[in-house]
């Protein structure tokens, strides 16, 4: 018997966010996620590729007040997803412009092959765009 566990990709993803209606309507109309199922209190969201659920607080009684993400806790880091290429970086820092979404510059990793552009969802969690380097 194999002592290890052989993974095939990750499967879904899911967010405790403090307003499971802001953070669809930033996922939907900025990433071109769909809602696939609404479950109350939250929701499912597709790109096709991609299963993101966010929900509230498990028990909304022990959330801390005025809680936001921080990289300083055990836990998540930040989310990379996919695009194209570097136009795509190009197009997606410009509505974020137009929309008021705070996101770093559009810039070159070589040592991973890759060009990110950083921002993050209404909750401070940490997001990334990222295309191959040209």
């Amino acid at each position: 018997m194999s002592t290890e566990i052989t993974t095939s990709g990750v499967h879904h993803i899911r967010l405790i966010v403090t307003d499971p209606v802001r953070s669809r309507d930033f996922y939907t109309s900025l990433l071109n996620y769909k809602v696939v199922p609404e479950l109350p209190p939250g929701f499912v969201l597709s790109n096709g590729n991609i299963l993101l659920g966010m929900t509230s607080p498990w028990d909304v009684g022990q959330a801390l007040t005025n809680d936001r993400f921080t990289p300083n806790r055990v836990g998540l880091d930040h989310l990379s997803f996919s695009v194209a290429n570097r136009a795509e970086l190009n197009k997606a820092a410009a509505l974020f412009d137009m929309n008021g979404v705070e996101h770093g510059e559009v810039g070159d990793l070589p040592p991973f092959g890759i060009t990110i552009l950083s921002f993050s969802d209404p909750d401070g969690i940490q997001l990334e765009l990222t295309a191959p380097l040209e």
